[in-house]
């Protein structure tokens, strides 16, 4: 490993065959172990080693010919692809790779040697339950989470009561919450038994328990909340605390979302 030197640009660059020294932090993005952002966190969070050695600062560089690189204990190389996965939460889980509290989180359903700096990308409410994307990719993943691509969401809410048709024109025109008017959304009954309802809500937004409190804002509380999908992905019949990798086809359909 190479100190900082000060000089302008972090690489790499390729003369002759060879990569000279880069910033550890963008060697990490690189190698799709996190964005650059997330590389930093990483390393702040003493998670990232260089030849066995834990490295916090920001400033070091790394020689990708001949340090060898670890997140978590795990070996992270150029020549690596991002990864993508999706994952079936079940509830009472914590949508984070790691919990000071000791709470269960999603890494305890991935194995020991699933790719390093893997991610969730947004969250999924402690109690709820369904479809979450896992990457190493930060660039897909922030396109994925910024506003103005408006990516959908789509869950299955289990709620107290039985909507009316004008209740669901009401979610789809957006509701008036605390935290200001939500955009439209689409809604639609899925069925009903008894003085229950299952409803499907669409949403663009990313607000903190958003679907919850939209649908107790009409009267109907929710007993149980299911994302079924996440832009172009679904999550089918993937059982529940089990991991797939993402196809190739849903892969590139993410990447044109953002496009």
């Amino acid at each position: 490993m190479t100190e900082s030197s000060g000089v302008a640009g972090d690489g790499p660059a390729d003369v002759g065959g060879r990569i000279f020294p880069m910033r550890l932090q963008k060697f990490l993005a690189r190698a799709g172990a996190a964005s650059r952002r997330g590389s930093e966190d990483l390393m702040s969070a003493g998670r990232v080693r260089v030849n066995g050695v834990v490295v916090t600062e920001l400033g070091s560089k790394v020689d990708p010919a001949v340090d060898e690189v670890t997140v978590d204990g795990r070996t992270v190389l150029l020549a690596e692809g991002p990864a993508y996965y999706a994952f079936h939460k079940p509830p009472d889980v914590m949508t984070t790779m790691s919990d000071p509290q000791g709470r269960r989180t999603v890494a305890e359903f991935f194995p020991a040697d699933a790719p390093a700096g893997l991610f969730p990308v947004g969250r999924l409410d402690y109690d709820s339950e369904g479809l979450l994307l896992l990457m190493t990719d930060g660039d897909l993943s922030h396109v994925l989470l910024h506003p103005k691509h408006h990516v959908t969401k789509t869950y299955l809410a289990t709620v107290q009561g039985v909507p009316t048709p004008a209740t669901l024109a009401q979610l789809r025109k957006g509701i008036e919450l605390d935290d200001g008017m939500t955009a439209p959304a689409g809604a639609a009954m899925v069925s009903r038994t008894g003085g229950r309802a299952i409803v499907e809500l669409r949403i663009s937004e990313g607000r903190k328990r958003q679907v919850r409190r939209m649908l107790k804002a009409v009267g109907h509380p929710v007993t149980r909340l299911v994302r079924v999908g996440f832009g172009p992905v679904q999550l089918g019949n993937l059982p529940m605390g089990h991991v797939r990798p993402l196809e190739p086809n849903e892969i590139e359909a993410l990447r044109w979302v953002g496009r």
